[in-house]
C-alpha cells in the first residue's frame, strides 16, 4: 500500500491510497473462496468450487465489489497508520471507479486531524500545588467502612425496616400488556423470576423499582404481592420498561449489627489497637492524597503550557471530537446494559444537549493533544522497548502472561505504535511537570487578585481548579 498526504485548510488532510494489484487480487481470491462455500456447481462438492470458477460464475465485478467492501476498513486503518496522522471525526471516502483486471485500487480519504501547535516557552513555569492533607472526617469515614465489612447479621423478631436484610422466596409474572401504563395483574411467568433463599437488602438501592418498598414492614412467615417496574435501560431487553408482579414469602428478617469502635474491633480488623488502626488508615489516605496532588500538579502544568501555545482548533474539529467522546460513552454504557434512551432518561439530557456539554472538554482535549505532540517532536522524546515492557507489565500480570508476549500481541494487532505514542505523550507530561516550579495555592490566588479587567493577564495561568484526575492521551481514543 502506498499513501500520499496532502494538507488542506482547517486541520484537514487528504490521503491518497494505492492498493497494489497483488493485494487486491488476493482479496478477490479470498472473497471468491468464501462465496464458493455456498455455491453449487455440477462436478464439485459443496464448498470445493475453485476461486476462478466462482469468479467466472458470479462475475469479477460482483466479487470485486464485495472484496473491497470486506477489506476497506483494514485498508483504511493501514492507510491512516502509514500516513502517520491522528484522525478526528468521520472520514469522507472516495472510491472512484473499480479497477480493471491486473490493476490496483486507488481511493482517497479526507478527514480532520489533530491541529499543529505553536509552542510558547514552558521554562520558568510556575504552577500551583496544594499540600496533601487528610482530614479527620475522612479517617472516620474509612473506619465506618471497616465497621460495615465486619458487621454481622442477626435475626430480628420484628417487622422489616430500612437497612434490614431479608431471606425470601419469590415467584414472578409479567403484567398483561407488559409496558408502563398497562393494567396491573398476572400475565406469563417472568423469565428467571423464581428464587429461593435469596438475601435482599432494604434501602440499598440495588433492587428494581417497587421491590424494596413493597417489603417494608413485612415479618417472617408473611407472603406479600409486590408490583415492580423494570427500568427502560435494563440489561435484559425482554424486560426493559416492563412491569411485573412478584409473590414474595419472607422467611427471615435480619438486622445488621455494627461492631463498637474499640480495641476488640481493631484486633478483628488485624491491628494491635485503635491507635495503630488510625495511624494505618491515615498513612494510606495520605499516600492516596499525595498521588492525587501530584496528578493535579501535572495536569495544571500541562494546561499552563497549553494556555501559552497557539493551536488552531476549528468548531468542526471540536464537534467531531465531542461526537467521538459521546460514542465512546455509549459503548461503555452498553457494556453496563444501559441504552442511549435509558441514559437520556437518567441524565435528563438529550443527545444534542450532551454533545453540546462535551464540546468544552473536547476542545481542551484537542489542544492538549496538539501540545503534547509538538513537545514530543521538539524534545525528541522516544520510548524504548524496555519502557514498553514496563508499561504493559501490570496488564500482563493481570492477564497471566509475559509482558513480551503481550507486546507481541499488540504488534500483531497493529496497536504497538499507538502504545508507543501514548507513552511518549505521558513522558512529555512528566517532562513539563519536572520543569515547572511549584508555588502555593495562596501565591497563585494572590497573583490572580492582582489582575484587574482591562489589564493583560500574566503569562502563566491563574490557579484554576484542577480536575479530579490527570488527563492522558488515551482519554480521547474511542474504545474498540
Amino acid at each position: 500500500m502506498k499513501t500520499t498526504v496532502t494538507e488542506l485548510a482547517d486541520s484537514r488532510v487528504r490521503v491518497q491510497v494505492e492498493v497494489a494489484p497483488g493485494e487486491l487480487e488476493g482479496s478477490i481470491e479470498r472473497k471468491a473462496r468464501q462465496l464458493g462455500r455456498e455455491l453449487k456447481l455440477p462436478g464439485f462438492r459443496r464448498g470445493k468450487v475453485p476461486a476462478p470458477l466462482v469468479i467466472q460464475r458470479i462475475g469479477r465485478e460482483a466479487v470485486l465489489e464485495q472484496a473491497i467492501r470486506d477489506a476497506l476498513s483494514s485498508w483504511y486503518s493501514a492507510a491512516i497508520d502509514s500516513a502517520g496522522i491522528v484522525p478526528v471525526g468521520d472520514p469522507q471516502l472516495d472510491l472512484g471507479a473499480l479497477p480493471p483486471d491486473g490493476e490496483g485500487l486507488e481511493f482517497s480519504i479526507e478527514i480532520g486531524v489533530v491541529p499543529k501547535a505553536e509552542l510558547g516557552s514552558f521554562d520558568e513555569l510556575e504552577v500551583p500545588r496544594r499540600e496533601p492533607v487528610v482530614e479527620d472526617e475522612l479517617i472516620e469515614r474509612e473506619i465506618e467502612l471497616i465497621r460495615e465489612r465486619l458487621a454481622r447479621l442477626e435475626t430480628a423478631a420484628r417487622p422489616a425496616a430500612e437497612g434490614d436484610f431479608l431471606v425470601v422466596d419469590y415467584r414472578g409474572w409479567l403484567a398483561p400488556g407488559g409496558s408502563r401504563g398497562s393494567s396491573r395483574g398476572r400475565g406469563k411467568r417472568l423469565p428467571g423470576g423464581d428464587g429461593r433463599d435469596q438475601l435482599v437488602e432494604l434501602g440499598g438501592g440495588n433492587l428494581i423499582e417497587g421491590f424494596e418498598q413493597g417489603l417494608l414492614g413485612a415479618e417472617a412467615g408473611e407472603t406479600r404481592t409486590v408490583e415492580v417496574s423494570f427500568p427502560p435501560g435494563y440489561d435484559n431487553v425482554e424486560l426493559a420498561g416492563r412491569e411485573a408482579t412478584l409473590e414474595v414469602t419472607v422467611k427471615e428478617v435480619k438486622a445488621k449489627q455494627l461492631p463498637a469502635v474499640d480495641e476488640d474491633f481493631a484486633i478483628d480488623a488485624g491491628f494491635d489497637g485503635m491507635q495503630e488502626l488510625r495511624e494505618e488508615v491515615r498513612a494510606r489516605l495520605l499516600e492516596l492524597e499525595r498521588a492525587r496532588v501530584e496528578g493535579e500538579f501535572r495536569q495544571a502544568a500541562l494546561d499552563a503550557v497549553v494556555a501559552r501555545a497557539r493551536v488552531g482548533v476549528t468548531p468542526e474539529l471540536v464537534k467531531a471530537r465531542a461526537r467521538e467522546m459521546w460514542e465512546r460513552m455509549l459503548r461503555a454504557l452498553s457494556r453496563r446494559g444501559i441504552s442511549p434512551e435509558g441514559y437520556a432518561q437518567i441524565s435528563g439530557r438529550s443527545e444534542p444537549q450532551t454533545l453540546a456539554d462535551l464540546e468544552p472538554e473536547a476542545e481542551q482535549a484537542l489542544r492538549r493533544e496538539a501540545v503534547l505532540t509538538a513537545i514530543v517532536a521538539a524534545e525528541g522524546v522516544t520510548i524504548s522497548d524496555e519502557e514498553l515492557l514496563g508499561a504493559v507489565a501490570p496488564t500482563a500480570e493481570h492477564e497471566g502472561i509475559e509482558p513480551a508476549a503481550l507486546l507481541e500481541q499488540l504488534r500483531s494487532a497493529g496497536r504497538l505504535e499507538d502504545l508507543r505514542e501514548e507513552q511518549a505523550a505521558r513522558k512529555a507530561v512528566e517532562l513539563i511537570a519536572a520543569r515547572a516550579q511549584p508555588i502555593s495555592v495562596g501565591q497563585a490566588q494572590a497573583r490572580e487578585r492582582l489582575w484587574t479587567p482591562g489589564q493583560e493577564r500574566p503569562e502563566e495561568p491563574a490557579a484554576a481548579a484542577a480536575p479530579d484526575r490527570l488527563w492522558t492521551p488515551a482519554d480521547h481514543t474511542p474504545a474498540s
